[in-house]
């Protein structure tokens, strides 16, 4: 493989270098789908929020199968820590399904929420991060956490923490 193929691999696999942090590879990494998700709702017409997040969703999670055996022998691991798109996906599910409260609500809160339930893991994503492998089983987990962590926020707006 060529040096700036190789390259490319590592700046799309690691969020632009982010996933290679020494400490929070996944939360440092995650942070692109929280930059594209507050410069879509910041810059593009209100009606195209959803669709773009909905795409970059599906691109994200495409360059996630398209690097993944790459990453795992690159990195010689069966889900390298610093192949961080499904951190990126994660995230990005949280805006598509949560759809109220304030951008900083919604960005600084999900985030924190998703984290917090990728970290964890609540079933089925324990089992989908054990027993599944390749590309869906790195990026699964992440989108189930992230569906969790939806959810929470809707609980937070039902206790009246977060605005509607």
């Amino acid at each position: 493989m060529s040096r700036t193929r190789e390259f490319i691999y590592l700046a799309i696999g690691t969020s632009f270098g982010l996933g290679l942090s020494p400490i929070a590879p996944g939360s440092f990494g995650a942070l692109v789908g929280v930059a594209y998700h507050v410069a879509i709702a910041v810059y593009a017409p209100t009606s195209w929020l959803v669709p773009a997040l909905v795409l970059g969703l599906v691109v994200v999670v495409a360059a996630n199968h398209w690097l993944t055996p790459w990453a795992v022998k690159y990195w010689k691991d069966e889900d390298p820590g610093n192949f961080v798109l499904d951190e990126v996906a994660g995230y990005l599910v949280v805006p598509i399904l949560f759809r109220g409260g304030e951008l900083w609500q919604v960005a600084l809160v999900g985030f924190l929420l998703f984290r917090i339930f990728d970290i964890i893991k609540i079933p089925p994503a324990r089992q989908i991060d054990q027993n599944m492998h390749g590309s869906w089983g790195i990026v699964l987990d992440d989108i189930i956490s992230g569906i969790y962590a939806a959810l929470a926020m809707y609980g937070l707006v039902w206790a009246g923490v977060l605005s509607p």
